[in-house]
Order: C-alpha cells, then structure tokens, then sequence
C-alpha cells in the first residue's frame, strides 16, 4: 500500500489540525483549569481548536502602503538603467 502523498512531505503535519490527540485536549483543559488528576481520561469535555487569523489585516493594509512607494522608486531606478 502507498504512503498518502500529504504524509510524504516532511512539514506535512505541522499545518493547522481540526482533530486533537487526547494528550493536547488534556493539555488545554489544564489550562483552562477544567481538568484536573482525578477526572477520568475517557469521556473528555470538547476543546475549542480553532486557527487564528490575527494580524492579517494589519499585513493587507501595509503592503498596500508599500506598494505605490515601491512602484515609484522602481520607476525611478528604471531611466537610469537606460541611459548607461
């Protein structure tokens, strides 16, 4: 049987998962102090996973800044170019 081609690629598990191992579920539970030593490890309340998008705005609106500056100074560069 082959590997799955997503499992190939070295980074391939480092994206952002939907599912959580009961290890990391546990893991957020504490630190959210919703479980403690004495609960039992089967029947584990839900955990919110979800991916973060902060900051992405922030990162539009400065490339838009940028950009008519960088195009102004790449045209400026360009005339000089031509006349060597």
């Amino acid at each position: 049987m082959s590997i799955d081609r997503s499992l190939k690629i070295k980074g391939a598990l480092k994206r952002h998962r939907n599912v959580l191992t009961r290890a990391e579920r546990i893991e957020k539970l504490k630190d959210e102090e919703r479980w403690s030593e004495e609960d039992s490890l089967l029947g584990l309340p839900k955990v919110a996973h979800r991916k973060s998008h902060a900051g992405r705005k922030e990162k539009a609106a400065q490339a838009k800044e940028a950009g008519p500056e960088a195009e102004a100074g790449a045209e400026a560069e360009a005339p000089e170019s031509e006349g060597k």
